[in-house]
Order: C-alpha cells, then sequence, then structure tokens
C-alpha cells in the first residue's frame, strides 16, 4: 500500500508501514490519525455528532521527512513539508483548466493552527492504483532501462540518447504503487490498461502529459526545465463526469522537488547529470562515496550531514521562488 492509496475510504495502515516510535504522528483534536506515508500523515476529520470519523475528506499534512530509494531517512529537511504544500496549491491553481483537483481547504478553520502551511483538508478518493509518470527528458530509472532495453516502460527510443537527453516527444511511463520499503515496478501503458480498464488509462496518460507540458511550459518562463514528474490520480464519485461516471481529479501533490526533476535551463547539458532543484541532490550524495553507503547492501542509508540538509532546505526553497515568484515564509 502507498501513502496515496490511503486517499482510498477502504484503506487502512498495515504493520509494515508503520513508522518508529519517535516518528508517531501528532496528535490533531478534531481528527484521528489513519496513515502514515512516506512524506505525509493522513487524517480523518471527526463527525462531531456522532464522534466518528468521516468518510468523504482526510487531512493530508505534509512533514519534513525526506525519502529517497525507497527508504524513510533518519535526517528532516526543515521547512520541507511547507514548501511541498504552498508549491502544490500555486500548481493545483495553474492546471484548472486542465483537470479538477482534491482539495476542499487549505485555510482555518478546516485545517487546524498546528499544521497550518503544510496540510490541506482534501476529497476522499478512490485512488488509481498506479504511479503516473510522465517525461520530457531522460535520466534516473529510465535511463537505466532504456540502456538495457533501448525504451522505457515499452515506449521504444532512437538510439544515441545520453543522461538528460531530451526526448522526441514526451512519453507515459507508468509505474506500480509498492509497498514502503519495496521498489515500484516498470508498467507499460497496455498492462495499465488491463488493470484499470481502457478509458481510465487512456485519460490518466494523456492527463499526465498534459500536466507535464504546462509544467514546462511555465518552468520554462523561470529558466527551469522539467525532466519528469510523477502525478497521483483518484476517481471522485461525487463530482460525475459527462458520462456519469467518476470524475478523474488530480490528488496528493504536483509538480513538487518531491514529485519532479527540474534543471537550471541554463546549464543543461546532454551526456552528464544535471544540476538540479529535487531530492536528486541527496540521492546524489547518498551514493557517492562520501556517504559510505552501499545502495545494493539492503540497509538503510545513513543521515544526512548537516551541510546536505542546509543545501537541500535551500534547493527546494529556491525552486519555490523561482516558480512562484514568491518570497517563501
Amino acid at each position: 500500500m502507498s501513502p496515496e492509496s490511503a486517499l482510498s475510504p477502504e484503506s487502512a495502515p498495515s504493520p509494515e508501514n508503520a513508522l518508529s516510535p519517535e516518528s508517531a504522528p501528532a496528535e490533531l483534536p478534531g481528527f484521528v490519525h489513519v496513515y502514515s506515508g512516506k512524506v505525509r500523515e493522513l487524517y480523518a476529520p471527526v463527525d462531531r455528532s456522532t464522534g466518528e470519523a468521516t468518510q468523504d475528506a482526510l487531512l493530508l499534512v505534509a512533514t519534513d521527512r525526506m525519502s529517497a530509494y525507497d527508504f524513510i531517512l533518519d535526517s528532516d529537511i526543515p521547512d520541507k513539508g511547507k514548501v511541498l504544500t504552498q508549491l502544490s496549491l500555486w500548481w493545483f491553481d495553474q492546471l484548472a483548466d486542465i483537470i479538477p483537483n482534491h482539495v476542499i481547504s487549505s485555510q482555518a478553520p478546516e485545517v487546524p493552527d498546528a499544521v497550518a502551511g503544510r496540510a490541506v483538508l482534501v476529497r476522499r478518493l478512490d485512488m488509481v492504483p498506479v504511479e503516473c509518470i510522465g517525461r520530457a527528458y531522460l535520466t534516473g530509472s529510465g535511463l537505466a532501462e532504456y540502456r538495457e532495453t533501448s525504451s522505457v516502460c515499452g515506449v521504444p527510443l532512437p538510439a544515441g540518447l545520453q543522461d538528460g537527453s531530451l526526448l522526441p516527444a514526451p512519453i507515459f511511463t507508468p509505474t506500480s504503487k509498492a509497498p514502503i520499503g519495496q521498489h515500484d515496478q516498470p508498467m507499460t501503458y497496455d498492462e495499465v490498461a488491463a488493470l484499470v480498464g481502457t478509458p481510465i488509462a487512456a485519460n490518466v496518460r494523456d492527463l499526465t502529459i498534459a500536466i507535464l507540458a504546462r509544467g514546462n511550459e511555465i518552468a520554462a518562463e523561470r529558466g527551469i526545465l522539467l525532466a519528469d514528474t510523477k502525478v497521483e490520480f483518484g476517481l471522485d464519485a461525487s463530482r460525475p463526469d459527462a458520462s456519469g461516471n467518476p470524475a478523474i481529479v488530480l490528488a496528493d501533490e504536483v509538480l513538487t522537488p518531491d514529485s519532479s526533476r527540474f534543471w537550471p535551463a541554463a546549464s543543461w547539458e546532454p551526456g552528464r547529470a544535471q544540476e538540479s532543484y529535487d531530492k536528486q541532490f541527496v540521492r546524489d550524495w547518498l551514493t557517492s562515496p562520501a556517504s559510505g553507503w552501499d545502495r545494493s547492501s539492503g540497509e538503510a542509508p545513513p543521515a544526512l550531514p548537516d551541510h546536505i540538509v542546509e543545501a537541500t532546505r535551500s534547493k527546494y526553497i529556491e525552486a519555490f521562488e523561482t516558480l512562484t515568484g514568491r518570497t517563501f515564509g
């Protein structure tokens, strides 16, 4: 079960996904905790008349936790939760003409003061059980798969592409949703269609590419390249589409440094790892000799040193300020 799948009313936390006692979620009056994800805590509002958790909404609280290579790191990144939340809210507005989103409110009284700025009250959805990834440039796991098969998630690509190459056209490269501590697995479009049906598969594919395109259009004006992004979709039965089916809704976060790769356009150069505004910075340190960590060992990564924590915080804030034109605070 992924953290995002808890947006579905049928979901419940499982023991293998539990965090350590020192990472236990805070108690919020008027809410009951229902799930701990890699980065987010989910709470259900309590109905005052019945004392029971409601089934139509969730409080989505972004923490300062950092995850990498399917591990939750021991080191928090200060203000990360606020950056992710505030940037997602900004992007939801930029994408409103493409797809509706799950946000009900980001303000009091719906959002408690204790988590103000890093939480949103959202509609509870039946989540599409696929990680929807769009790629405009080739890097990361996509590059590794391309080097082995000349394709990514069943999409054939031309020969001669390098790390950071611009793809001939953006591609949809979905993966499975794996439990915390396990790896998401690449899926082909046909596999997605077999899992969720062709209409939903076609819609989430087209929406993923449209979100990637809009993101790149806006980021380019700020001197940023959006290399790839992961988005989450849910089905909202309370908002049927023109055919009477549950509407497809954008959920979780969108176009943040956690879910996307952002590169400074001025320094982009295919054939090498790119400078970035995202958590690739953390990944690069973890796999460097400086960390002393062997990714293939199966052991948890080490804590991040203070200078990496501070540099990561700075990169996240720089991404927020450059994209939105707003001062973070």
